[in-house]
């Protein structure tokens, strides 16, 4: 989908990009143009994107990309059509071609546009409480309620009938109808995404949005990371407690409830219906079913089919974990 939040300067020719990026050509590329760095299922054939995980097999067999980045053990699950980059490391590669087309992702300055609300368009339209901010081509629709000392940030779409808290913060974020964010809540910053090296550590771009859904409660002091190259969602009527973390990339189904303290990292999958109590982790990269009940506490680490209960750490199926805790 089009992201009003990251200016795209591409294109760029391939031979150039990777030239830029000191990534060793061993191919004799044409001088393609490419418009676009995204991942594999968004890509189109006039994209770049990157497989780096037997986890993605299915998807990298599947994709329109012109171009992807990857691992040599790799490369044969990609169709012919798509052009092998072959590297050692494919997040640190892509990370540094992701920054040529978006320089400005990396960094997560205030917006400087933001001004006070009674000094804006929205003035009549929105009931706000004191020292509101808004930036520059903010969308909110009827009958939202802001409380104090919220910053909205440039570019963020706000749907009808939605409550924003006081001490808020949403930046490269769109919300749905009948949202309510509370208190103290942070929506939309970059990700905990960077590779660690001895002398600086190498931040990762976020150029993906925080998509919330309609008729969400996002509850107090909870944080939504954006995405890298795809982005963080949240499904319908699904419910956050207070102090819950996630974390970018993460796609959260419908009809879920996730109780205080729960974090979960990177790019897992939850499914609708899905219930997590007080103080879980939910590792990343990692696909959760529909219907699934997490104790409280609990550690996900591994896939969890539909329609199970589990606790424990590492969580397992709750019988067990009930039998070995006798």
């Amino acid at each position: 989908m089009f992201n009003p939040f990251f200016k795209n300067i591409g294109p760029f020719n391939i031979e150039k990009l990777l030239s830029r990026t000191n990534i060793e050509n061993k191919e004799n590329f044409k001088k393609d143009k490419i418009y676009n760095v995204t991942d594999l299922v968004a890509a189109t054939n006039k994209d770049l994107t990157f497989f780096h995980s037997k986890n993605y097999s299915e998807l990298a067999s599947k994709t329109k990309a012109s171009y992807c980045v990857t691992l040599d053990n790799l490369s044969h699950f990609l169709p012919k059509s798509c052009k092998k980059i072959i590297v050692k490391n494919v997040l640190l590669t892509i990370a540094k071609i992701t920054k040529e087309f978006y320089p400005q992702s990396i960094v997560d300055d205030f917006d400087e546009t933001a001004k006070d609300i009674s000094k804006s368009s929205l003035k009549k339209k929105v009931k706000s409480g004191k020292n509101v901010l808004v930036g520059k081509n903010v969308k909110i629709g009827k009958n939202c309620l802001i409380g104090h000392n919220t910053i909205i940030e440039k570019n963020v779409i706000i749907g009808s009938n939605c409550s924003i808290g006081s001490n808020v913060i949403v930046r490269n974020t769109i919300i749905k109808d009948n949202v309510n964010i509370l208190d103290g809540c942070v929506i939309g910053k970059k990700g905990f995404g960077f590779f660690p090296t001895k002398d600086k550590n190498m931040r990762y771009p976020h150029i993906g949005l925080v998509i919330i859904n309609e008729n969400c409660e996002i509850g107090c002091g909870s944080t939504i990371d954006r995405g890298s190259l795809s982005n963080t969602i949240i499904g319908k009527n699904t419910f956050l407690d207070n102090q819950v973390h996630i974390a970018h990339n993460n796609k959260i189904g419908e009809n879920c409830i996730i109780a205080g303290q729960v974090g979960f990292a990177g790019s897992s999958t939850l499914g609708n219906n899905v219930m997590i109590g007080g103080q879980a982790g939910v590792s990343g990269h990692l696909k959760v079913g529909n219907n699934v009940q997490i104790g409280g506490g609990s550690g996900v680490i591994n896939d969890i089919p539909d329609n199970t209960k589990v606790m424990g750490y590492p969580a397992k199926n709750l019988r067990e974990f009930i039998k070995d805790n006798r």
